[in-house]
C-alpha cells in the first residue's frame, strides 16, 4: 500500500480508516497496532505469567511519577498524553495508553519500539527524562504486557484489598539508616512485595529523608515525622522518631508537677524522646498569657498588681474562673469564629453580614454548647435578615460549596480535592464527596439572590421538596451519605438534620477532635495536628493519645468549651516558659516549652488602646468599641490589616498570616496614629506626667500596664533616671519611654 494512501488515512477516524483499508486490501491490518488481529499476537508462554494492566502496569507508572500532578496526571495532561491523577481511574488510563492517539503509543509486533517504551527509557526525547532503565524489571513487565496484546484484564484477575507497611514505628539514631517494606494483599489471598513500586513522601525531610526504594535516612538532630507510603489508591503511614542520644536523669518526669491528664500524656511523649521541660514561666508571664488567650486583652494595672501580690495557692484557678465569666470572653471567641464563617459583604450584602456576626456573638452570650452551635448553623433556615445563621447558605450557594466548608470546619476533613478526582492523600473519592454534598441538595432559596458588588436584598432559606446531586462523571443521582458510618434521611425530613445528628454523635470523633485541636493551637501556639483543620492519616497528630483524651474530655463535658479551656490553661504544660534549654531547643511538636507567637491583630490593637488610655474609633460602631467587636472588614483599620486581619475579598476569606513582618515593625515605629495616641493630651503619658507620682511609682505603673510585671532593679534605675533627668520635659520622657516599650518584642509577642 502506498505511503500516500496511509497519509490520507491518517487524517480520518480510525474506524473509517479500517473500513477503507478493508476495501483496498482485504487482508491488510495496521502492522504492530493494538488493533491488529489478537489471534495473531504472541500469547504468554508457560514461563511468562500474564501481565495485568491494573496490577502490574499502572503501579509502574505511579512509582515513576508519570501520573503525578506535575506530569501527565495534571488536568490537561502533558504534550497531549493525559493520565488520571495518581492512577485513580484505571479505565481512563487504559484508554489513554491503548486507544488514544490512534493507538500509536503501543506497537504490539515490536513492543520495544512502542512509543510508551521509547519515551520512558529516553530513547526518544522525553520532557520527564529517563524513568525506566532498559533491562530493568519494570521494563520487562511493560514489554511483556505489550507483547501479550496489552490486555485490560487477565483471566481470574484479583484486586488489591489492602496494603500494609511491615513496620510502622521507627526509633532511629541520628544518621541511622533503615528500610520500609510494603506488602499488597489481594482478593485471592495472595500477597506481593510492592516496596519498589510504592511512592514515598516524608512530612519533614530534614528529620528523616526517604528515597524511591523506601530507604530511610535519619537526619542529624532529634525530631519526629511521618512518612507516607502510597501504592496505587492505598495509603499507609510510618512514624519515625529520633530521640536524643543523651538520657534524662532517672525519674525525671516522676518529679514534675502534674495538674491533670494533659500533663501525664505530654510527659509520656517527652520521656520517650528524652526531652526535658523548660522552667516554669513567671507569674507575670502566666498572667499576661492567660488574659490575652482567654479574653483577648492585657490585664489592667490594678488586675496585674492584685494577682502578683496575692499568695493564695488557688489564685490561678480563681483567675481562670473569673476570666471565663467576663463579657470580653464573648467578643474574643466570637471574633475568631467570625473569621472562620465570615462571608464577603460585597457578595452577600452588608445587612446579612451584620446579622450573621450578631448570631455568632449571641451563641457565646447564651453559652451554647459546641454541638448545638454546629447543629443550629448547618440546619439554618429562614430570613437572612432574621436568622443570621442562614447567611451561610446565602454565601455558599451550591451543595458542593457547603460540603467543602462544613467538612473542613466541623470534621477537619479537606474534601476539596475529591471534588474533581480521588483525594491524593486520603481515601475520599468523588463518590464520597458528592454523596456528602447531597445532604445540602434540598436547600432552597427565595428572594432577590446575589448581585455583587451590592447585594442588599433579603433571602429566605428553606427546605425544598426536590434537589438532586449527581456524580459529575457517571451522572448518577447520589443519595445523601456520610463520609463513614450511617446517617439515613427519613422520608419527608430535612437531610441536614440527619447530617447534624451523625456529625455531633459521640461515635464521630472527628467532630470533637478538630475543635479541641483548633482550641489547643490557639492556647499552646501550635496544633497537635497542623494545619488545625487537616485531620488525615498522612498528617498524623504529634501526640495521638493526647488528642484522643482531649476529644473524649470535651465530649464528656457536653461539648463545653469553657471547661476545655480551663483544663488546658491550668495544666502545668501551659504554664511552662518559652525559653528553651539544651534538650528542647529543636522541639517544635511536643510542648516541652511554650511556643511564642505574635498577639492576634485585635488583641494587639486593644492593648495599644488600653496602654495609652485612648480608644480606637471605628466607623459603623459605637464610641469606645473594641477591635474584636468589629463585625466586617469593610470597617477600615490600617493597624488590623497590617497585623494580619484577613481580607474578605480573598479566598479563603478566613486566612490570617500569623508571622511577624517588617511592615508591622515599621508601622509600630512610624505610625502617626500610634504616636498621636501616645502623645495625646488624654493619654496615660499625659496623665502620669501631670500627676504628683514619684518617678519610681510612675515607672512601676508603666511596666504593669505594658508588660504586666514590675521592673527589675536595672530597669527601675535606668527608667527613673530618664524621667528625673528630664526635668520640665517629664512628659516627653514618659512618652518616649512608652513608645520604646511598646516597640519591644515583650509587648508584641506572647511569651
Amino acid at each position: 500500500m502506498s505511503d500516500r494512501l496511509f497519509a490520507r488515512l491518517s487524517s480520518v477516524p480510525i474506524a473509517v480508516a479500517l473500513v477503507l483499508l478493508g476495501i483496498v486490501c482485504q487482508t491488510a491490518v495496521l502492522p504492530g497496532s493494538v488493533l491488529a488481529d489478537q489471534t495473531a499476537v504472541d500469547r504468554p508462554t508457560d514461563s511468562e505469567l500474564p501481565v495485568s494492566f491494573e496490577l502490574d502496569v499502572q503501579p509502574i507508572l505511579a512509582a515513576q511519577g508519570c501520573n503525578a500532578g506535575a506530569c501527565h496526571g495534571k488536568q490537561r495532561g502533558q504534550n497531549g498524553f493525559q493520565l488520571s491523577l495518581l492512577g485513580f481511574d484505571s479505565d481512563f488510563d487504559y484508554a489513554s495508553i491503548v486507544r488514544q492517539a490512534r493507538g500509536r503509543r503501543l506497537t504490539i509486533r515490536s513492543p520495544e519500539s512502542s512509543l510508551l517504551i521509547q519515551k520512558a527509557t529516553a530513547q526518544l526525547p522525553h520532557g520527564g527524562g529517563r524513568k525506566i532503565e532498559v533491562g530493568s524489571d519494570s521494563y520487562a513487565t511493560l514489554v511483556a504486557w505489550i507483547r501479550q496484546g496489552a490486555p485490560r484484564r487477565v483471566d481470574d484477575e484479583p484486586s488489591v484489598t489492602s496494603v500494609e507497611i511491615a513496620k510502622t514505628e521507627f526509633l532511629l539514631k541520628p544518621a541511622e539508616v533503615d528500610q520500609l517494606s510494603v506488602v499488597a494483599h489481594y482478593s485471592d489471598g495472595s500477597t506481593r512485595d510492592v516496596t519498589s513500586l510504592t511512592g514515598y513522601l516524608a512530612n519533614d525531610s530534614a528529620v528523616v529523608s526517604v528515597d524511591d526504594s523506601g530507604k530511610l535516612v535519619a537526619g542529624p538532630i532529634p525530631g519526629e515525622t511521618a512518612v507516607m507510603a502510597r501504592y496505587m489508591n492505598h495509603i499507609r503511614v510510618a512514624n519515625v522518631s529520633i530521640p536524643r542520644t543523651a538520657s534524662l536523669p532517672d525519674g525525671y518526669y516522676d518529679q514534675q508537677p502534674r495538674a491533670n491528664f494533659i500533663d501525664d500524656l505530654v510527659y509520656d511523649k517527652l520521656n520517650q524522646l528524652q526531652i526535658q521541660l523548660s522552667d516554669p514561666a513567671s507569674e507575670s508571664i502566666f498572667l499576661r498569657r492567660v488574659y490575652t488567650d482567654v479574653i483577648g486583652r492585657v490585664p489592667t494595672v490594678e488586675e496585674a498588681d492584685q494577682f502578683l501580690r496575692s499568695s493564695d495557692p488557688a489564685k490561678r484557678e480563681q483567675l481562670v474562673d473569673h476570666l471565663l465569666n467576663q463579657p470580653e470572653y464573648i467578643d474574643h471567641w466570637a471574633n475568631q469564629w467570625a473569621d472562620l464563617l465570615r462571608p464577603n459583604p460585597y457578595r452577600v450584602g452588608i445587612k446579612a453580614v451584620l446579622n450573621y456576626d450578631n448570631w455568632i456573638r449571641q451563641q457565646f452570650r447564651e453559652d451554647v454548647s459546641y454541638d448545638e452551635f454546629a447543629r443550629r448553623l448547618i440546619t439554618a433556615k429562614g430570613s437572612t435578615w432574621q436568622n443570621g445563621a442562614s447567611t451561610l447558605f446565602r454565601d455558599r450557594r451550591s451543595p458542593d460549596e457547603v460540603a467543602t466548608l462544613v467538612s473542613q470546619l466541623f470534621l477537619g476533613v479537606r474534601l476539596e480535592c475529591a471534588k474533581c478526582h480521588h483525594h491524593p492523600f486520603e481515601k475520599w473519592s468523588q463518590h464520597d464527596f458528592y454523596s456528602f454534598a447531597a445532604y445540602f441538595g434540598k436547600v432552597g432559596r427565595k428572594g432577590t439572590g446575589l448581585s455583587p458588588p451590592i447585594s442588599g436584598g433579603e433571602e429566605i432559606v428553606f427546605v425544598s421538596t426536590k434537589g438532586d446531586v449527581k456524580h459529575p462523571v457517571t451522572d448518577e443521582v447520589l443519595a445523601p451519605s456520610p463520609l463513614f458510618g450511617k446517617a439515613d434521611v427519613p422520608e419527608g425530613t430535612d437531610p441536614r438534620d440527619a447530617l447534624a445528628t451523625w456529625m455531633t454523635s459521640p461515635q464521630n470523633d472527628y467532630f470533637a477532635k478538630v475543635h479541641v485541636n483548633r482550641l489547643w493551637a490557639h492556647l499552646m501556639g501550635r496544633g497537635i495536628v497542623d494545619p488545625v483543620d487537616d485531620l488525615r492519616s498522612t498528617n498524623p497528630p504529634s501526640n495521638p493519645a493526647l488528642l484522643d483524651a482531649l476529644a473524649v474530655h470535651f465530649q464528656e463535658s457536653g461539648y463545653n468549651q469553657k471547661d476545655l479551656i480551663k483544663s488546658i490553661v491550668l495544666s502545668n504544660v501551659y504554664s511552662l516558659s518559652s525559653v528553651p534549654n539544651e534538650t528542647n531547643a529543636s522541639d517544635r511538636l511536643n510542648y516541652s516549652r511554650h511556643y511564642r507567637h505574635r498577639l492576634r491583630a485585635e488583641v494587639l490593637a486593644d492593648a495599644v488602646a488600653d496602654v495609652t488610655e485612648t480608644s480606637e474609633s471605628f466607623s459603623a460602631l459605637a464610641p469606645q468599641s473594641r477591635s474584636n467587636q468589629v463585625w466586617t472588614h469593610r470597617i477600615e483599620s490600617v493597624f488590623l490589616d497590617t497585623f494580619g486581619r484577613p481580607d474578605e475579598n480573598q479566598d479563603p476569606p478566613c486566612e490570617r498570616i500569623p508571622d511577624s513582618s517588617v511592615t508591622q515593625t515599621l508601622h509600630l515605629m512610624n505610625s502617626t496614629q500610634i504616636d498621636g495616641r501616645i502623645r495625646s493630651d488624654s493619654s496615660r503619658a499625659a496623665r502620669l506626667a501631670k500627676s504628683d507620682q514619684s518617678a519610681a511609682d510612675l515607672v512601676s505603673e508603666l511596666y504593669l500596664a505594658i508588660f504586666s510585671r514590675t521592673p527589675n532593679a536595672d530597669e527601675q534605675r535606668y527608667c527613673e533616671s530618664l524621667i528625673t533627668d528630664a526635668g520640665e520635659n517629664r512628659r516627653t520622657a514618659v512618652e518616649d519611654l512608652m513608645w520604646a516599650m511598646m516597640n519591644s518584642p515583650e509587648f508584641i509577642i506572647q511569651n
